[in-house]
């Protein structure tokens, strides 16, 4: 076994035998969650078993029950019916999917108002399901573990806001450590007296407390939340940033202070119709961005991240076997993918073991992404010919994916576009180059090139044995080895994929080597 080969085996190990099949994990399948928010009341249906969620049904209803509560203590009187009408549905349609578990929690507005324990009662009566009110450490400490779920191991602040109140986490080591909640939800903020000098006093003063309990936080900021996610779209829409997934969205210091800025600014109304946001969440941005105005001036974080991922996600996570817990959540949701639609299921493995000597000095973090690659080559097959590289690209760049950061995306979609096409000029895509230097787009297209030809021999058990690629990086050679039972597939186009990655990857001599 040479070095690439070994390299290559102890990275299959790493990553593990895939553990989607196993009764522990197929148990997550079909696992329903039921937020019951101060602003919105959602459904949540996931297929967890991939370590990714995959989410399989999702629906919500703004109820807005904290609505009001400041000044009168109780639930918004108008929301309540229609959250109670949302759970009678969510309950029915949860049954009808085969439901495995359904959680139903409810958070700030639940806990805080006079007649919670009521309405409490009230719907588990009537909508026959057991109503969780989780407190606010809890409540941070579930979201810290949704944003652990995209982002194993990492460090950092997670920030958790909602419509009335805002939860804060940290997280190193793969464990959620300090927690706080606090009254900095923006539903409160609506009808404070006083105006904008009343609500900055007020937001810094309670800032300054937090910033008490929780110390020096240097790592990364994560901002979890619909209130944050508006204004990380907003900041999009500013920057005239190419792709709107705001998932692992990156900013910075000086950049939330523009967008906060560019808000105050703005017409509200035409600032919506643009970014696409709703109107009961565009209400609370102005607020939102006054808190984050000020929390990002206290802690001073390294850099910003959004997570689509906060505490529903981290009741899917708390549910996870701890193996599946530490796997790589690109890495388990691909293997997934391709089990459940690849023609071939587990070749992927092997053609990444094919295009490995390609790549002898490739960091990990890239070499996950062509794992990655080569588990997803085939799952949109289905597609038509003339657009199955668009879907490619679609699929890598879109899809709920954890564990990859915007230019990843991109990277992995131009290795599967490049799976089936040789140019990427020409697409509707190349706004999006951009987000990639021009090392990671010829590497990209290296590897997609690569998937290309070894894609041609996986009908063939011999030849997903015995063929074999090699690259000298000194004379800049590349040989495609064959054996006599193999050579005759090596026709015309086998060999003018050759030849394209070849020119690809800067080979100044390429040879097929036939070997008894």
């Amino acid at each position: 076994m040479d070095g690439n080969t070994a390299a290559a085996r102890t990275e299959t190990e790493l990553f593990g035998r895939p553990l989607f099949n196993d009764p522990e994990a197929r148990a997550l399948s079909r696992v329903g969650v039921v937020d019951i928010g101060s602003n919105s009341v959602r459904l949540v249906v996931f297929d967890g078993a991939a370590r990714s969620p995959a989410y399989f049904y999702n629906e919500k209803v703004m109820c807005a029950l904290g609505a009001g509560m400041s000044e009168s203590g109780k639930l918004n009187p108008e929301g309540k019916p229609r959250a109670l009408s949302a759970i009678r549905r969510f309950k029915l349609l949860s049954d009808g999917m085969e439901v495995n578990s359904l959680t139903v929690f409810a958070t700030a507005a639940m806990r805080e108002a006079e007649d919670g324990p009521a309405f409490r009662e009230e719907l588990e009566e009537a909508a026959g399901v057991t109503v969780h009110v989780v407190d606010g450490e809890e409540e941070a400490r579930l979201s810290a573990q949704g944003v652990l779920l995209g982002w194993p191991g990492s460090f950092g602040l997670v920030c958790d806001i909602g419509g009335s109140s805002m939860e804060l986490a940290e997280i190193h080591d793969g464990a959620v450590g300090r927690r706080v909640t606090s009254p900095l939800g923006p539903l409160k903020f609506k009808d404070m007296e006083g105006g904008k000098k009343a609500r900055e006093k007020y937001i810094k003063k309670v800032m300054k407390e937090i910033a008490a309990h929780m110390g020096v936080q240097r790592d990364r900021l994560f901002l979890v939340g619909g209130s944050w996610r508006a204004i990380a779209r907003v900041d999009m829409e500013r920057r005239n940033y190419p792709l709107h997934v705001l998932h692992e969205y990156r900013m910075d210091a000086q950049s939330v202070m523009d967008t906060v800025a560019y808000i105050e600014e703005a017409d509200i109304d035409e600032l919506r119709l643009k970014c696409g946001i709703s109107g009961s969440r565009m209400a609370l941005v102005p607020f939102a961005a006054e808190v984050l105005s000020r929390l990002v001036s206290t802690f001073e974080p390294l850099d910003i991240a959004i997570s689509s991922y906060g505490i529903r996600e981290g009741m899917l996570f708390e549910q996870m076997p701890d193996a599946l817990r530490k796997r790589d959540p690109l890495i388990e949701a691909c293997r997934f993918a391709e089990a459940k639609d690849a023609r071939l299921p587990g070749f992927g493995k092997r053609l990444y073991e094919f295009i490995l000597p390609l790549f002898p000095d490739l960091a990990q973090a890239r070499l996950r992404l062509a794992r990655a690659a080569c588990l997803l080559h085939d799952v949109s097959w289905r597609a038509h010919p003339d657009f199955r590289a668009e879907v490619c690209f679609d699929y890598a760049t879109r899809a709920n994916l954890g564990g990859l950061k915007h230019w990843e995306r991109i990277y992995l979609g131009l290795a599967l576009l490049h799976r089936y096409r040789n140019k990427r000029e020409g697409t509707r895509f190349e706004e999006l180059y951009g987000l990639l230097d021009e090392r990671s787009k010829t590497e990209a297209e290296v590897v997609g090139k690569a998937m290309r030809l070894g894609a041609m021999l996986w009908t063939v058990p011999s030849a997903r044995e015995d063929t074999e690629l090699t690259w000298d990086m000194d004379s800049k050679t590349l040989t495609l080895h064959l054996t006599p039972a193999t050579e005759p597939l090596f026709g015309e186009v086998t060999e003018a994929r050759f030849s394209s990655l070849a020119s690809a990857i800067g080979a100044e001599k390429s040879e097929v080597v036939i070997a008894e």
